[in-house]
């Protein structure tokens, strides 16, 4: 007899493939841009203590170039392993040094981006007041009466640039690109996640504190964690249309609005399925208001289900830290270079 557990897993799974069979096909349409020459700017390397820092920009679109770091040990081989590791909220690409350098002591090269409207991508080259800005601005332009947008500044904007970042790691000789992992922590964690299931080249994925079902926090009311990391937007949506009371509803028709379908084709257990037989980690702490355990939950059984049904249950593993809120203990850190040492093999020749 078939295992409960299993039967259950196996169902989970039927479900999310039954609703949203074309899920990376419709994501990979919503931020699809016209792609332009790569028109990579690289810097020559500073080098201090072994380590060689390389400063570098390319053009993700028409309008955009993205900078980047990229860290390697001077002694590094002819090819190596890449980590691409992505900040949170407000955050910029300097912010994930310290993970870079645990990361290439470890035999890997790291690489650090700034996502839309961070770090140097903003006139202020810090905070997320732009990020916002743009948010609430996206918002204004998909409502019913105005032109729709083709900007999505909330995560899906920045999914597109690491997808146009792996088209240039491809174009280095000092990198293994089959062995291409991705960590992010908070929004860079739902990024993980997102651009892991939209583009296959990421062999690795381990996203931090940003795993979650949108359709469960808008229906069960837990959404204010994760809105309040970009309340400034929220709250200028609230003023435009008049209303009293922010309920799940409006909430869903905000998210509807700056990030279509990701309370539902494009949430979280439909994502995570799309990575599955590749390596998962999922990184959680029990108290975290952003990602409340109980829509965590829903997402590690579709993973489960996922590797599963792909046969490869050891591929997927996930951390809830106990007593901790929104952050990567060291604990939890050690643990997700481990699984990229596991799994992207940095000693490999």
């Amino acid at each position: 007899m078939q295992p409960f557990k299993s039967i259950v897993a196996a169902a989970l799974l039927c479900i999310t493939t039954r609703a949203f069979p074309d899920a990376r096909a419709d994501f990979l349409k919503l931020i699809d841009r016209p792609r332009v020459d790569l028109a990579a700017q690289v810097d020559p390397p500073k080098t201090t203590d072994g380590l060689d820092q390389i400063n570098f920009s390319y053009a993700t679109d028409a309008t955009q170039r993205v900078p980047g770091i990229l860290l390697k040990s001077s002694k590094a081989p002819a090819r190596s392993p890449v980590v691409i590791a992505l900040h949170g909220t407000g955050g910029a690409k300097e912010q994930m040094l310290p993970l870079m350098r645990d990361l290439v002591a470890r035999g890997f090269i790291a690489v650090a981006i700034d996502g839309r409207y961070h770090g140097h991508r903003t006139k202020a080259g810090k905070g997320s007041a732009e990020y916002d800005d743009a948010i609430y601005r996206t918002w204004h332009d998909a409502g019913p009466t105005t032109r729709p947008t083709v900007e999505h500044p909330l995560y899906y904007d920045t999914v597109w640039d690491i997808s146009r970042l792996i088209d240039y790691l491809q174009t280095r000789g000092d990198i293994d690109a089959s062995r291409i992992g991705a960590i992010g922590i908070s929004k860079g964690g739902i990024e993980t996640y997102f651009a892991a299931a939209a583009d296959p080249r990421i062999a690795v994925a381990v996203p931090c504190i940003g795993v979650q079902s949108f359709d469960w926090e808008i229906e069960h009311d837990q959404w204010q964690g994760r809105v309040a990391t970009f309340q400034p937007a929220f709250d200028a949506a609230i003023g435009e249309a008049a209303v009293e009371h922010a309920d799940r509803s409006f909430v869903r028709s905000f998210f509807d609005r700056v990030t279509p379908g990701i309370a539902g084709e494009f949430d979280g257990p439909a994502m995570l399925r799309l990575i599955a037989p590749r390596p998962l980690m999922m990184i959680n702490g029990d108290i975290d208001p952003h990602t409340p355990l109980p829509g965590v939950t829903i997402c590690i059984d579709a993973a489960t289900a996922a590797y599963h049904a792909a046969g490869v249950e050891d591929h997927f593993a996930f951390s809830i830290e106990a007593k901790t809120a929104h952050k990567v203990t060291p604990e939890s850190q050690a643990a997700a270079i481990e699984w990229f040492v596991q799994w992207l093999k940095p000693d490999a020749k």
